[in-house]
């Protein structure tokens, strides 16, 4: 268990020495500054707390550049070469990966007008595809997806506890 720790542990910091941009950012890999949603997972798996300024900059960086129409990209499909031609839609599940972000971060009245709106996206059955088209309101991929709808489940606990309404 020791050597698991120490391994744990050099891990953390070569990322927290090389994953963060100059701009206090956490980077989709280390060879970029580019962005990707899913560091919005730094203080949701406790990574790092909520108040770190690493994180609240990197939530911050991603509501302001990585938003279309104000729902979350996985990342810029033209800072990425994921071997795919063309834009995509928003991934919902990095959208309620923001509300809880943002949530944690200390901000819950932007993350319950996020959530919000995400709600009124639902489609007829009041299910999620696995992405949105945020310009036709359309749903793209595997219907319903189950991890959309988990995101959604732990958006939802994340702003309740946020607003103080348990």
């Amino acid at each position: 268990m020791k050597r698991w720790t120490e391994v744990a542990h050099q891990i953390r910091d070569d990322i927290l020495d090389r994953g963060v941009s100059d701009a206090g950012v956490f980077r989709q890999h280390y060879e970029t500054d580019a962005l990707d949603a899913s560091t919005l997972l730094v203080p949701l798996v406790r990574f790092l707390p909520p108040d770190d300024e690493r994180v609240v900059n990197t939530v911050k960086a991603i509501d302001k550049d990585l938003t279309e129409n104000g729902l979350v990209l996985r990342y810029r499909v033209d800072q990425t070469d994921d071997g795919l031609k063309g834009d995509e839609a928003s991934f919902l599940i990095c959208s309620f990966w923001l509300v809880s972000a943002l949530s944690e971060i200390g901000e819950p009245r932007e993350a319950r007008e996020m959530c919000e709106k995400l709600l009124s996206m639902a489609g007829p059955l009041g299910l999620y595809a696995e992405e949105l088209d945020a310009k036709t309101g359309r749903h793209w991929g595997n219907f319903p997806q189950a991890f959309t709808h988990l995101a959604l489940i732990s958006a939802a606990f994340n702003l309740d506890r946020a607003l103080g309404s348990r």
